[in-house]
């Protein structure tokens, strides 16, 4: 689906949403394209400017269910941006099938973490760990007496899924991105076999464990004058060890053009260890399971293929290369990762 098509789906259900939300006349709207997964667009309305989003990858229960927690978070000092209930109070108002949420809209900028500053990247940490501690106190709900548990995809398995992946490419690959793909995959196999014996063990991951965000990545992040001043996009809250969100964020903010930086990672950590008492042998688990999943999935290159989108094609050779990369400096990234 191309951006002009995904824009022009909205108008419809304008007038339905504007009277819902009590926005009064829409006097200006730009579809925001860097979304994934979700469709964004900024909204000038009479009453404000707000961020409208038509949810399309959460269902909406969940979706209302988070969006109250954001309310909550704000007297936590976390920076989120407030939704607008509907008329009625309902926070997700749906029209012509789909389901849209409204919130306010925050000025500022994504900005990659490579780009920011090791007292930023620290802060960085700290924040995440702030948040953690936030959703302890007003989390959507209580938080089980049973640890989460984490499927570890076993070897045979993630070959099974490459063999698949290779047979929806062309036998005799034409293009140089196909050559590039089928490569990789003949790779990951060789790779493998080679760390067969390196899976974690048990699904059980250690460390505490709560509510955590669940994409806290710059894409999710607003900067204005070099602080975050919101953290969007809360489709993904859930219970999960903390480890692994640390873990996942450092990988997806730090891996970066095939490689970690190491310097901001341990940058990271040793922000967010301020905040919570994450142990090492609690981070070097979940930076093990981390690989491993990365090891053993092949998710960015099944998008692309269902849904020829090139971003999800290109990230997945990104991503190739920094499993490569991380493979061969385990005891780098894993110190980097134990950092205070």
């Amino acid at each position: 689906m191309t951006d002009a098509t995904r824009e022009e789906d909205l108008p419809a259900a304008l007038p339905t949403l504007s009277r819902a939300f009590g926005l009064g006349e829409v006097r200006d709207r730009q579809f925001l394209a860097h979304g994934l997964m979700n469709r964004n667009w900024r909204l000038e309305t009479a009453v404000g400017t707000y961020a409208l989003k038509e949810v399309t990858d959460a269902p909406l229960p969940k979706v209302r269910r988070n969006l109250a927690v954001l309310v909550d978070l704000a007297r936590e000092s976390v920076p989120v941006p407030a939704p607008l209930p509907a008329e009625g109070g309902d926070l997700v108002v749906e029209a012509d099938g789909h389901g849209y949420c409204v919130l306010t809209w925050v000025d500022g900028e994504h900005v990659q973490g490579t780009d920011l500053t090791l007292g930023q990247v620290r802060d960085l940490g700290a924040l995440l760990g702030h948040l953690h501690e936030g959703l302890r106190r007003c989390g959507p709900g209580p938080v089980p007496k049973q640890a989460p548990v984490a499927k570890v995809r076993d070897v045979a398995e993630a070959e099974r899924a490459a063999v698949a992946l290779l047979g929806h490419l062309p036998a005799d690959p034409v293009t140089d991105f196909d050559k590039a793909v089928s490569e990789a995959l003949h790779d990951r196999r060789r790779l493998l076999a080679r760390h067969a014996d390196a899976c974690p063990e048990g699904e059980e991951p250690t460390g505490p464990y709560g509510w955590t965000h669940g994409d806290f990545q710059y894409r999710n992040l607003l900067r204005r004058e070099g602080r975050v001043v919101a953290v969007l996009d809360w489709d993904r809250l859930g219970i999960r060890p903390y480890g692994e969100e640390v873990a996942r964020t450092a990988q997806v903010q730090f891996g970066v053009g095939g490689v970690f930086d190491l310097d901001r990672i341990a940058a990271f950590c040793s922000g967010y260890r301020s905040a919570i008492d994450l142990s090492e042998a609690d981070l070097a688990d979940a930076v093990k399971r981390l690989w491993w999943k990365r090891l053993t999935d092949f998710w960015q290159l099944e998008f692309y293929l269902d849904r020829q989108d090139p971003a999800f094609g290109e990230m997945f050779l990104t991503n190739e290369a920094l499993l490569h990369w991380w493979t061969d400096r385990a005891d780098e990234v894993q110190a980097a990762f134990a950092a205070r």
